[in-house]
Formats: structure tokens, C-alpha cells, sequence
């Protein structure tokens, strides 16, 4: 098991965060940004006015970060928004992340614009554990987005999910269960199941 809490401490010990936007024809773009500062659980990073990426930003908020370390990730989606105070956040973010001193040395650091993430989705997903864990959480209002398959009332107990599972992360009942923490999201009981009984979410 693991906490929400215990997201945000994993967050910060990243080195590098990938963060997804949406260009201005709608294609994807991903580049490194790492995560800045956490503070009642919101996200915030930074970026310089002059990037594209800060005006994908200002043009359609919805972002995604990954984090990953040793076969473990977070993945945040949620809204960014460009914060009011800038120098109080730049200054902030400067002081915990020494290193940013050399790359905006003296004032250059105001080309920057500190951005948050208040609202979305985490989840925790570790490959390290056999069968794999995974667990999501909120962040203020957002939403959890259902995923993953779902065995219905229409199983019969024939079990061909139960071996189809990489992860053996089906129980045995009436009607069969996924065990949600632990399913790869593979799709191996969806397609083999003879009865239809398993429906994506």
C-alpha cells in the first residue's frame, strides 16, 4: 500500500519529470520540466515565457506529468494554471532548487513563470512487485477516471480469465473479480473470455 503522502515524497526525489501538452494543431509534445515545489498537494513547475510550451499552456491547460524512478512512476493529469505572484513563487522555487541559480543567474530568473497543478488525477504504478501495484488518488477536486475491465454477472465460473492473467490478479467467485490494484490493464481476460463477460471501463 501506499499513501498520497508518500506520492508527493516520491515526487520530489525524481531528477527528471516528463510534462505532456497539446500544441496549437493539436499534436502532443513532451519534454522535460521537473516538479518544482509541492505544497497542499499542488503540483507547481516553472517555464520561461518564451518557450513554446508555455503558451501550449496558457492555449489548453490540461497537462500531463510522469515521473519515474527504479520501475516506479507517478503520472499526474489534471489543469495548469499560470500563477499571480510571480516573484514570490520564482523566489520560492529558486531557494529549494539551488542548481536553477546557475541556468538564471541574478534576474534572469523573472523570463519565468511559475504554473500549478491544484486539480486532477495521480496514480502510483510499481513494476518492482510481483503481482504489480498500482493505486490512484485525487487531487482537490479532481476526479479518479475509471480503468482497467471489469468482470460482469454474465461470467460462469469457467475460469479462462483466471489463467489468461499475466498477474494472476483475478480471484476465483460468482461472478470472478480483478483485483484492480494489481491489473496490468493487459486485456488478455477481455479477449479471451468466451461468454463476453468482461467489460472495458
Amino acid at each position: 500500500m501506499i499513501t498520497k503522502d508518500e506520492c508527493f515524497k516520491f515526487l520530489r526525489e525524481v531528477i527528471d519529470a516528463t510534462l505532456s501538452t497539446v500544441d496549437k494543431d493539436g499534436n502532443p509534445q513532451s519534454r522535460i520540466i521537473d516538479i518544482m515545489h509541492i505544497e497542499d498537494e499542488k503540483i507547481y513547475f516553472l517555464t520561461a515565457r518564451g518557450k513554446h510550451v508555455y503558451r501550449e499552456i496558457l492555449n489548453h491547460p490540461q497537462v500531463s506529468y510522469l515521473c519515474l524512478n527504479n520501475n516506479r512512476t507517478v503520472r499526474i493529469s489534471g489543469s495548469a494554471y499560470k500563477l499571480d505572484d510571480q516573484k514570490y513563487w520564482i523566489d520560492l522555487m529558486f531557494d529549494e532548487n539551488k542548481f536553477l541559480n546557475n541556468v538564471y543567474p541574478g534576474s534572469a530568473r523573472y523570463v519565468l513563470e511559475p504554473f500549478c497543478i491544484e486539480n486532477g488525477e495521480m496514480e502510483y504504478f510499481d513494476l518492482t512487485q510481483k503481482p504489480i501495484y498500482r493505486k490512484s488518488f485525487t487531487l482537490g477536486n479532481g476526479k479518479i477516471t475509471p480503468k482497467g475491465f471489469e468482470i460482469t454477472g454474465e461470467c460462469v465460473g469457467c475460469a479462462t480469465c483466471f489463467g489468461a492473467c499475466p498477474q494472476h490478479a483475478i480471484n476465483e467467485g460468482t461472478p470472478y473479480e480483478i483485483m484492480k490494484q494489481h491489473c496490468l490493464h493487459c486485456g488478455r481476460c477481455f479477449e479471451n473470455c468466451p461468454m463476453s463477460a468482461i467489460i472495458k471501463l
